[in-house]
């Protein structure tokens, strides 16, 4: 997939910082909802749009998508057995799978996550995912990734990513925080505060440089015709526009 571009450091920076994060991520619940086929084509063909020869790279040799599929049956899986005994049987299953996963590919994704369809881990190795946090759709996660709890008091807790988000290689997210919707986390970046969507964070502590977005990171099927990815692309450029 192509590396994109940065976000320049700007004056409006303050300003790109204080823009509304969405209240809530209806599309995390959409997951749930839709057929199990479904999420694992829409996961699939991420690797597609990013590049992949044919089925057999991305299903026998990409190893992020092979910890996402466990994810999804096990994540299916568990949101529908409500049979108490079996309910117990499952889970450990679910959690024997994982761990096999785990130990092949260095990716932790619990099955009580809840991540939306499209999911694309571009490398794999040292990603870890806390079992209650949230992501939307059509989301990048890159090799060393860390998506966790922090905080204390009312601010504990974990992130909850929205659309569209690219997470650079070694980024650590922890906390009761929202990333917007077509938002980039830099590389090494380790943020512990929300970001707005479009933004671009970047360093240790993170700080948004810009609100250039997602864009150029995030490849799917039918991109060019999403509502609201035109929606924050053109958000984007207003402050560009107006200078």
């Amino acid at each position: 997939m192509p590396a994109g571009v940065w976000g320049a450091e700007s004056s409006d920076t303050a300003d790109i910082a204080t823009k509304d994060v969405p209240d809530s991520l209806a599309p995390h619940q959409e997951a749930v909802a839709d057929p199990l086929f479904r999420i694992l084509y829409k996961d699939y063909r991420r690797y597609r749009a990013a590049g992949a020869r044919n089925a057999f790279s991305v299903i026998a040799l990409t190893q992020g998508f092979w910890a996402s599929t466990i994810f999804r049956v096990s994540h299916w899986t568990i949101k529908r057995c409500r049979i108490p005994g079996l309910r117990l049987v499952v889970k450990a299953a679910c959690l024997a799978f994982q761990k096999i996963i785990e130990i092949l590919t260095g990716i932790c994704i619990p099955g009580t996550c809840n991540i939306g369809p499209g999911l694309y881990i571009g490398h794999f190795g040292g990603i870890f995912i806390d079992s209650d946090a949230r992501l939307g759709h059509n989301c990048n996660v890159a090799q060393g990734v860390t998506i966790g709890k922090g905080g204390r008091g009312e601010l504990h807790g974990v992130p909850m990513l929205g659309d569209r988000v690219h997470i650079g290689a070694n980024a650590i997210v922890l906390g009761k925080i929202t990333i917007g919707n077509d938002a980039v986390i830099g590389p090494g970046a380790v943020v512990m505060n929300d970001v707005p969507p479009c933004g671009v964070a970047v360093g240790n502590p993170a700080r948004v440089i810009g609100a250039t977005g997602s864009f150029e990171f995030v490849n799917y099927d039918t991109m060019e015709n999403d509502p609201s990815r035109q929606s924050g692309l053109r958000n984007s450029l207003a402050p560009q526009e107006a200078k």
